[in-house]
Formats: C-alpha cells, sequence, structure tokens
C-alpha cells in the first residue's frame, strides 16, 4: 500500500513516513492454518508508521488503506498538533478498537530533545537529534515579542542538518551539510514549541501558541523543497495548526526554478537572504548568486508576487540584509539597493550581523545601521532594523550551528582556513 498524495515516486522509495506496505504473513507449510488479515486487522508489522509528519491528503488515504474512513485523518490531526497529544489512548472520540490498531502500527513521534535553553529574554531554543545512533543535531529558535495583536512568537525552524551552501557570513554554513530533515522531523519543530507552553496544561485546555513561522533556520528550504513544502500545508491546515498564509514566511537565498514552483503550490510569504546589492559583492558572501544572479532572482520574486490568486501574503517581499562593517553597509550600496528593487514590492530588514567564533567580519556601528535605514526609508522603502534576542543562549539570526556529520568536507577546510589565518597573525606579531 502505497501513499501517493503529493510526492513522487522517489520519495515513497525512501520515506518510511510516505509508506505503509503491509506484507501478508506467508507460510511454507501448505496445510498450516494461517490468519487471514482482513482491513480492520491489519497483520504485525516491524516498523511502525509515524503520523507526525503526514499532511491530512496523505493521513486520508493511510486510513482508507487499513481500511478505515478518511474523517479519521482529521481527527488524529487534531489530536496531534491541537491537543498535543502522542498517546493513542487518550484520543477520546475513537473507538478503543481503533486506538488499538493504530497503537499497534503507529506512532507520533518528533526529533529527539536532547538541550532546551531558554533566554533571560524570552527566547527559547532546542538541541534536537536527528536520524537513528548518534546522529546530528539541529537547533531551533523561538523569539516571543509584543505587536498590536498581542503577544507573538515566532518559531525558526530548521530544514536540514547543516546547510549546503556557504554563505561566507553564516555560522550555519561553516558546519558543512549532512542531509535533509524529513516532515516529521521539521513539523516536530513547530510541535515541541506548541508542547513547551502545554506541558502542564490538561489536554482539554491546550492551545497553540506559536502565531508566526519562519522557514530561516538551519538549512535552504527550497533544496528540500517536498519535505518544506508538505509541512508548510500542516501549518496552513486548519485541522493542525490553521496558521495564516501571512504567518508562515519562507527564506531563501534565492534558488530561482523552485521559488517559481513555489508559487505554483502554495501560498505563503516569501523572505530572500540579499546582503549584497551588486553580484560582484553578493558572489562573495552568497556564493549561489554565482548560479542564480540578482537579475535573476529579482525577476523570480516579481513573478511569484504576481501569481493569480494571489491574497495579502503575496504583496510583498521581505528582504533580509545583514550588516557587515564596512563590507556591504557604505552609502553607496545603499542607493545600489534603492535602485535594485525600484520595481520590486519589498520590505527591508537590517539584521546586525552576529559574531561566531573566528568570523571573518564584524558588526556596523549603530550609527551606520540607522543611517543606512534612513537612506532607505527616505526613498519610500519600509526599512526596519531586527533587534537581537537571544544572543546569550546562541540562539541569535546566523548563530544556529547544531553538530554536523559533515559530507562535504567543508568543517575541515574552514578550520584549515581559521588555523592558517592563526598562524600569520602569530607570525605578524613576532615580526613586530
Amino acid at each position: 500500500m502505497n501513499v501517493e498524495v503529493g510526492v513522487s515516486s522517489a520519495d515513497l522509495d525512501t520515506d518510511p513516513l510516505l509508506t505503509a506496505s503491509v506484507d501478508q504473513p506467508h507460510s511454507s507449510q501448505p496445510d498450516e492454518q494461517q490468519p487471514v488479515a482482513s482491513p480492520m486487522t491489519p497483520p504485525e508489522i516491524t516498523q511502525k508508521v509515524n503520523l507526525m509528519g503526514m499532511s491530512r491528503a496523505q493521513l486520508e488515504q493511510f486510513f482508507l488503506d487499513i481500511g478505515e474512513k478518511k474523517f479519521r485523518a482529521g481527527q488524529v490531526m487534531k489530536w496531534i498538533h491541537q491537543f498535543f497529544v502522542t498517546d493513542f489512548a487518550q484520543m477520546s472520540n475513537i473507538s478503543g478498537k481503533l486506538r488499538e490498531k493504530l497503537e499497534r502500527i503507529c506512532e507520533i513521534r518528533g526529533p529527539e530533545v536532547v538541550h532546551r535553553n531558554y533566554s533571560k529574554d524570552g527566547t527559547r531554543k532546542w538541541v534536537f537529534r536527528v536520524g537513528d545512533g548518534a546522529g546530528s543535531l539541529v537547533e531551533t529558535v523561538l523569539i516571543p515579542a509584543d505587536d498590536k495583536t498581542g503577544a507573538r512568537k515566532t518559531l525558526c525552524i530548521s530544514s536540514q542538518v547543516g546547510c549546503a551552501l556557504d554563505c561566507s557570513f553564516c555560522s550555519t554554513g561553516k558546519q558543512g551539510f549532512q542531509r535533509d530533515l524529513t516532515p516529521d522531523e521539521i513539523i516536530g519543530q513547530l510541535w515541541m514549541a506548541n508542547y513547551s507552553y502545554m506541558e502542564e496544561v490538561e489536554i482539554a485546555e491546550r492551545e497553540r501558541t506559536v502565531t508566526n513561522v519562519v522557514m530561516m533556520g538551519m538549512g535552504e528550504p527550497l533544496l528540500n523543497y517536498n519535505a518544506v513544502l508538505s509541512s508548510m500545508q500542516i501549518m496552513l491546515d486548519d485541522f493542525a495548526y490553521g496558521m495564516s498564509k501571512r504567518r508562515v514566511t519562507l527564506s531563501t537565498s534565492g534558488v530561482v526554478p523552485k521559488i517559481d514552483q513555489l508559487a505554483q503550490d502554495i501560498d505563503v510569504a516569501l523572505a530572500i537572504s540579499l546582503h549584497a546589492p551588486n553580484d560582484e559583492l553578493r558572489n562573495e558572501l552568497v556564493p549561489i548568486n554565482k548560479k542564480y544572479p540578482l537579475a535573476q532572482l529579482i525577476a523570480a520574486c516579481q513573478r511569484y508576487i504576481a501569481k493569480d490568486g494571489n491574497e495579502s501574503s503575496r504583496k510583498h517581499v521581505t528582504i533580509e540584509y545583514v550588516m557587515l562593517e564596512g563590507v556591504n553597509d557604505k552609502p553607496e550600496h545603499a542607493q545600489q539597493m534603492i535602485k535594485l528593487l525600484k520595481n520590486l514590492p519589498s520590505k527591508i530588514n537590517l539584521i546586525p550581523f552576529n559574531p561566531f567564533p573566528h568570523a571573518p567580519y564584524e558588526r556596523s556601528s549603530r550609527n551606520r545601521t540607522i543611517s543606512f535605514q534612513k537612506t532607505l526609508s527616505d526613498a519610500g522603502f519600509v526599512c526596519t532594523i531586527r533587534q537581537t534576542r537571544g544572543d546569550d543562549i546562541d540562539a541569535a539570526c546566523g548563530q544556529l550551528v547544531g553538530q554536523v556529520a559533515d559530507r562535504t568536507r567543508r568543517a575541515a577546510q574552514w578550520k584549515k582556513t581559521v588555523e592558517e589565518r592563526d598562524v600569520i597573525i602569530r607570525t605578524s606579531g613576532d615580526i613586530d
């Protein structure tokens, strides 16, 4: 039995969450009486099906394939994602017989929490172990803030173990890349963030507390497209988190073909990690620019906004711009940004650089950042300066590192570069 909603055959070959194959028992003795497995009494299986990362369409197909009505999908989704229940025995509006069946063949499991840290400013960070055995570690951050709608809680979710890109100012990229996260590992981050506020609350009184999601954690979301898309569909689903399209944001460094595909598949807010206003500088800071230069990236953003049937989530693109002292924060860079973005409805978010060990950059001064902001604001752009939160627990933007079983050798290369730089500095000191 295959669950094929919204995924390719390649995904089904590799992802046990999207496959629920049940083999009939077989005996080499023809006269031996074998139990007949009816749809209502599936035989024992060696690996339980994880329901955590299944979309509603996938869950509906799953229930049909085990001989149940598809409306059970909505019931189970609510228990998982609205009441944060992982024990089938606690799902009181489901028959005891079905609960026993689900207990036998299914599980509800997100990534393992190995560390959690709560900042004095309210920021929360979790470190998750993903994969079997020692695995690798990824990080997730929740940032609280007051706004006109009340207490906002924004969760920054990771999509990969490490990152396949190597932006020069980002500590995550220096850890290299190990693998993509699965849907249950992605949506499990949102589940845990909500549950952290509800652990001591009676099940019937639990509610969803995370108001905003940004796919801005470890990894490039558009390079893990299917899993990220499926996870965002769960975020928007009224049977799960029921989030507004305006409150789910995908951030990309500029994978142009996937931006166009995203416009066809889902309606969420788009953010671009720009960080440089010209190709020469962006090639250095964001190397994917060599493949998809600024002209292509801006055109893709314009197409994303212009997609038929757009709602408020696509009225503009958020531009993220980390401020690096003496690198991309000069007056001419602000003027170049004005020219670059003049035909793109956008809001600009200036991000103070958060240093990490041996980083080759420094944070722009407060005065320079304010001057940069004023230039853009005077030109008619909505431009804000991001407030740095969670830096006391290494949870600020650009500081998510995790622990990566690197397949790219980038971490080793970065370590070698740092050692060589230290030797040069020591040698220079000896000469002086």
